[in-house]
């Protein structure tokens, strides 16, 4: 089926048509400087087309949330795990749901490794399910960049990586990539260069005008025209727009973007006694404790010379496990394993804890380790995560040693990171026969207070063949896990969740 979506006008009036089922076959390479309206031509696209192909929308900035108002669209907080990411993603593209990945609020590095985590999930989903997307990546220098940046070079690899496939190999996954950028030096060369649809706006700096007209097949003589284009202006070329370069005035557009460029406004009125207002303190400020970070002073090199030369070579103190850990600090494995146990507690025991993420627990993890002076190498974090998901299942000494327990260890293992505390919360329950724990207990082990999200959870572990779901004569609802013959007694799902406090109470 040929759809044309119409983006527009051209010069003398006509519609200017972009056919979706080519653009799909093709995908899309959008420029411009700031303010030439990129992120006008991207809404224009996604609205005209939202009845026809699922949408995914990389969105650094949160324009494009928007959306789902009008259109449906999910909304994704990038705020997640790494696992979590990764199961959203691969759950829409087999259920179709078209959504924005909001990554507003997070740090270039966080921003990369989110949209790395989410288009490799897309990617690699089974191939029942390689239905066709159009995958929108607003700013993609950020997640495709042509040098490396103040990032991490495993986050840029990650990121690249996961640009590259999009755009090089994801035609045949049912992955159309559509993706923006203000400055082309800045793209990488192998993720740009796989576009066959180009829509170039405004630019002045002369690289970028002489790669704009490269790809366009314009002599560079030509190139300064792009320095005059208004805002919402571009010259369109690719088997998707025209066999030659036209220019595209992009049309109006139903739905705004929370933020908008700046606009001029009339200055207030002249104030009396303007040094009273700006001098004088508020009384809130008297009493909001102002706290400044004394610089340390920095240490004398003769004292930095004389720790190292103290220090053991690591030829002659060689990095040790389990026992050999516990000589070289002096203790024992049964005092190293307390300690490292207490620790473990501390950090569960603070309410907020379910809601902080695992790389933030393991860094206060290690932290207050070495405060309490135990060294040798530190715990890694797929065991620590594994060790906070069997603390927060509640099992106690005398279930740890029955033959259920390995088994439940042994069936959390299907499930990723993030869920395994989940299920092991629910296996506790089933064999020692306590009741179903309530929407709220689930939501919170899960580090959520979305009580519909743990409904969801148990659907999805139902749909693994893991537990089965089912409610007595008075509606209270039932776990049962077949691997273990064991089910829950009967838990009402609404229940508060007693063990969280007030404050989760009264969520």
């Amino acid at each position: 089926m040929q759809v044309g979506i119409d983006m527009g006008s051209l010069t003398g009036g006509q519609p200017a048509r972009l056919d979706i089922e080519e653009l799909l076959a093709t995908r899309l390479l959008v420029q411009g400087n700031s303010g030439s309206g990129k992120s006008h031509l991207l809404r224009r696209l996604l609205e005209q087309s939202a009845q026809w192909v699922q949408q995914v929308i990389i969105d650094p900035e949160g324009d494009f949330v928007t959306l789902s108002e009008k259109y449906g669209h999910l909304v994704v907080e990038g705020e997640r795990s790494e696992g979590e990411l990764a199961g959203i993603a691969s759950r829409i593209r087999r259920h179709r749901v078209s959504c924005v990945l909001s990554l507003e609020g997070l740090d270039v590095e966080q921003q990369m490794r989110a949209a790395a985590v989410f288009l490799n999930a897309m990617f690699d989903a089974d191939h029942e399910f390689w239905y066709p997307v159009l995958v929108v990546v607003d700013e993609a220098q950020l997640f495709a960049p042509a040098v490396g940046g103040d990032v991490s070079e495993d986050a840029r690899k990650m990121s690249l990586g996961a640009m590259t496939n999009l755009m090089c190999r994801g035609r045949k996954r049912g992955l159309a990539g559509v993706i923006a950028t203000q400055r082309l030096a800045k793209l990488a060369k192998n993720v740009a260069a796989e576009a066959s649809n180009f829509l170039m706006g405004r630019t002045f700096l002369d690289i970028d005008m002489a790669r704009a007209a490269d790809l366009l097949g314009m002599d560079r003589r030509q190139a300064e025209m792009f320095r005059d284009l208004q805002r919402g202006n571009f010259v369109g070329l690719g088997p998707a727009l025209s066999r030659r370069p036209l220019p595209i005035a992009i049309g109006a557009v139903e739905t705004q973007a929370r933020s908008s460029s700046p606009k001029l406004m009339p200055m207030p009125e002249t104030v009396e006694d303007v040094e009273d207002l700006i001098f004088t303190p508020d009384p809130e400020e008297l009493t909001r404790p102002l706290t400044r970070r004394a610089r340390p002073a920095p240490r004398p090199t003769t004292d930095i010379l004389a720790e190292l030369s103290r220090a053991t070579p690591l030829q002659d103190q060689p990095i040790a496990r389990s026992g050999g850990e516990a000589a070289s600090s002096g203790l024992s494995a049964e005092e190293r394993e307390e300690r490292v146990s207490a620790v473990l507690s501390e950090i569960l025991a603070d309410p907020d804890s379910g809601y902080r993420t695992d790389a933030a627990l393991y860094q206060d993890f290690l932290v207050r380790l070495r405060m309490r002076r135990v060294s040798g190498s530190p715990m890694p974090l797929g065991e620590f995560r594994r060790r906070v998901a069997i603390a927060r299942s509640g099992v106690d000494a005398e279930t740890a040693a029955g033959e259920a327990w390995a088994t439940a260890l042994r069936l959390s293992a299907q499930v990723s990171e993030d869920l395994q505390g989940v299920f092991l919360m629910l296996a506790v329950a089933a064999i020692r026969a306590e009741p179903c724990p309530s929407d709220a207990r689930i939501a919170r082990a899960y580090g959520t207070h979305s009580a519909r999200r743990a409904r969801r959870l148990l659907g999805y572990f139902e749909e693994q063949d893991l537990i089965i779901v089912h409610a007595d004569h008075s509606g209270k609802r039932i776990v049962g896990i077949p691997e273990l013959q064991a089910e829950t007694a009967p838990g009402a799902a609404d229940a508060p969740d007693e063990d969280a406090g007030g404050a989760e109470a009264a969520e």
